[in-house]
């Protein structure tokens, strides 16, 4: 593709120097760019990418796409905002790659990883070419890779969406963050399905309020297509249950499907039975009623399974292929994953860092615990200061002992984000709560004090293999760090000489 075939796509703006070249890639990171590339200047919260213009030529760039004009000697492209230019140019480069195969994206405050994973495992059940892109990893076929960001900015994402067409992908299912959203990292993606999962705090250090986090979210059912064409058919796929659902429903052209437990719904689960072993529900939708017994347990787990289950029946997906699927799927890593090392006693690692999600599954685990619940978990540093109190507040309601700890301190200082979390159960009985900084110590004390019949739950990282300690990434994995304590008391050896 020649420059000027992109010039052409951008409105306003400003060409400086000859269009007549080729451009052989993209790139917005000054450090991947290879030679014959046209590198976009980004602005960040923390740096500038025009500050690093002439070491991007100097690796091989042709040509720059700029806000400000450069004292740099190759063509540039200046625009009002790189980043909405890089989404424009990301779509046409890779040819709109998002028009080939049907998109469906999912956004809320929890459940997106296990919502998407769900419609991933249906539609590949289905005998369709599945593509999955999410916090954990993105996915096509048999190729796995690890994501750094839930979301990934325009460029890569629609590179990875390009790869995925050329792999013959049918289906693409996407979690959709807020950040994404509010920072145009969606745009120029054609989405056929839009999910809505929940919203519950999170994320307002970087939203301030909740109107703003709802407003971010807003955005993906405010793009959905606004004709309702064969070729151009877009549905939107509401949680019932969450108020702000009524708020998005007013807002897009796309038709709905809602579902939900407590109130009226299109798909809705009825006679609800929990157990540690998983959950079975009937199940009433708009096209036929049914039964599901899942290994996935927990009342979010039904909302998960019912939101998979509406926007797959949208697809034409048989009832009997979505319960099928749904019913083989074991777990998501990180997601309420149990840790099994020949230990008397449950231990459960969960991703859970907002309030409401921390909430959720401690109450699960009251569903069927028969002996005492340990909490480990901590909160993020460099992140919504205001959770911190509840997040302590709701461990030490819903758990016997509260082992309050360090999950990624970045640049905070760990005393300081543990400070906040005491102060949200000052007054409380000391006996309820205990505070140990090091994370693997905290893992190590409450699997000591656990007894057969308890549950220990460790919250906050799930699937995470890393620990950010002043902006370095450590390795650290809850799974590993818990059966290595688990372990050291015996049990594992126990079990072996058992088998």
């Amino acid at each position: 593709m020649r420059l000027s075939d992109i010039s052409e796509w951008l409105v306003p703006v400003h060409v400086v120097g000859e269009q007549d070249i080729k451009i052989e890639n993209i790139a917005c990171d000054s450090r991947k760019v290879s030679a014959g590339d046209l590198f976009i200047c980004l602005r960040g919260f923390t740096v500038d990418g025009h500050d690093f213009a002439a070491q991007a030529v100097a690796q091989g760039a042709v040509a720059l796409v700029v806000e400000e004009k450069l004292a740099v000697d190759v063509p540039q492209l200046v625009v009002p905002d790189t980043r909405r230019a890089m989404a424009v140019i990301s779509s046409r480069f890779f040819d709109f790659p998002s028009n080939k195969f049907k998109l469906i994206g999912v956004t809320g405050t929890n459940g997106k990883t296990t919502t998407t994973h769900l419609i991933y495992h249906i539609m590949t059940a289905w005998g369709k070419k599945a593509g999955l892109i999410g916090t954990i990893n993105r996915r096509i076929g048999d190729q796995v890779v690890e994501m750094k960001n839930t979301t990934p900015e325009a460029l890569d994402l629609q590179r990875y969406l390009h790869d995925m067409h050329r792999e013959g992908a049918d289906y693409v299912a996407m979690e959709v963050s807020s950040h994404a959203l509010d920072l145009g990292r969606v745009r120029g993606c054609q989405f056929r399905t839009a999910v809505f999962t929940n919203l519950t705090q999170d994320h307002l250090d970087y939203h301030e309020t909740m109107e703003n986090y709802l407003a971010a979210k807003e955005l993906l059912f405010t793009q959905l297509g606004n004709t309702y064409s064969c070729k151009q058919a877009a549905y939107a796929v509401l949680n019932a249950d969450d108020a702000a659902s009524d708020y998005l429903l007013k807002r897009t052209a796309a038709q709905v499907v809602t579902y939900g437990i407590d109130q009226a719904a299109d798909v809705r689960a009825t006679n609800i039975r929990f157990s540690g072993q998983g959950v079975s529900f009937d199940v009433e939708t708009f096209r036929g009623n049914g039964h599901l017994d899942l290994q996935l347990t927990g009342k979010f787990s039904v909302y998960n399974a019912l939101a998979a289950l509406a926007t797959c029946l949208l697809e034409g997906v048989p009832f009997t292929v979505i319960k099928d699927s749904l019913e083989q799927v074991a777990g998501v890593d990180g997601r309420f994953e149990r840790v099994n090392a020949g230990q008397p006693f449950t231990v459960l690692v969960d991703y859970a860092h907002t309030p409401d999600s921390l909430e959720n599954v401690l109450k699960t685990v009251q569903e069927f615990v028969s002996g005492r619940v340990y909490c480990v978990v901590g909160c993020g540093g460099d992140r919504d200061r205001a959770k911190r109190p509840l997040m302590a507040q709701i461990a030490v309601q819903h758990s016997d002992v509260a082992v309050l700890t360090s999950d990624n301190p970045r640049t905070e200082d760990p005393e300081r984000i543990l400070q906040d979390m005491v102060d949200g159960v000052s007054g409380v009985d000391r006996a309820r709560f205990t505070e140990i900084i090091d994370r693997r110590e905290a893992i190590q004390f409450a699997i000591d004090a656990a007894e057969p019949g308890d549950v220990v739950l460790i919250a906050g990282k799930g699937h995470e293999t890393y620990q950010e300690i002043n902006g370095k990434r450590y390795d650290f994995d809850d799974r590993s760090v818990a059966r290595a304590a688990i372990a050291a008391n015996g049990f594992a050896k126990e079990r072996e000489r058992i088998e």
